[in-house]
């Protein structure tokens, strides 16, 4: 069986660091940032390449601020999964 490889992107100006990202992570693949953002707060950074795109990340995060991708045969990234509006009602779009 084929490992699915994973990616996301953190808009780290917007990132508390709450971590709840981080304990969501089944692959070990975030933690805390040794500097600070704009706004002082640690961020979250990816510090490994073990993400398979499994969406528990932004699925948890408060900010809804991690998009997350999945690397398909052809190499290119394939867009699975960003949380939105969540200052009102949350919009969940996961790609299965």
């Amino acid at each position: 069986m084929a490992k699915v490889k994973g990616d996301i992107i953190i808009d780290i100006e917007k990132c508390k660091g709450c971590k709840l990202c981080a304990s969501a992570c089944p692959q070990v693949t975030l933690e805390l940032s040794k500097k600070v953002n704009s706004k002082g707060y640690l961020y979250i950074v990816k510090v490994n390449d073990k993400c398979t795109g499994c969406t528990n990340c932004a699925l948890v995060c408060p900010e809804g601020i991690i998009t997350v991708y999945r690397k398909t045969l052809d190499g290119n990234k394939e867009h699975v999964a960003t949380i939105t509006n969540v200052s009102k009602d949350i919009n969940i779009t996961v790609k299965e």
